[in-house]
C-alpha cells in the first residue's frame, strides 16, 4: 500500500513506515503531522484518484530537522573575467510515515 502526496509543492510517493526528506514544515520534533493533499492512494492493485482518493489521509511523526548539503552554484563567460561562486543550503524535515487512511 503507498499514497502520493503533495506538500511544499512537490509530489511523494510514500509508504507505511518510510521515513521521507520533504521541505521544511512547521512544527517540533515528535509532532505529529496530516497531510490532506492526498492524490493516489494503491492497495493491492486497487488505485484510487480523484475524488475517490479526496478523503484519505496520511499521517506522520516529525523524527528531524536539519540542513541539506551545500549545493554549488559557478556561474562563468570566459574571455570575460567574470567569475561567480554562490553557495546554497536547502533546509528540510524528516517525517516517517505512521498512518494512510
Amino acid at each position: 500500500m503507498y499514497a502520493v502526496i503533495e506538500t511544499g509543492g512537490k509530489q511523494y510517493r510514500v509508504t507505511l513506515g518510510e521515513t521521507v526528506q520533504l521541505e521544511t514544515l512547521a512544527g517540533e520534533v515528535g509532532a505529529q503531522v496530516e497531510f490532506n493533499r492526498v492524490l493516489a492512494v494503491v492497495e493491492d492493485g486497487d488505485v484510487k484518484t480523484g475524488a475517490a482518493a479526496a478523503g484519505a489521509i496520511v499521517r506522520g511523526t516529525i523524527t528531524e530537522h536539519d540542513r541539506d548539503a551545500k549545493t554549488i552554484v559557478f556561474k562563468f563567460k570566459r574571455k570575460k573575467q567574470y567569475r561567480r561562486t554562490i553557495g546554497h543550503r536547502q533546509n528540510y524535515t524528516r517525517v516517517q510515515i505512521n498512518e494512510i487512511a
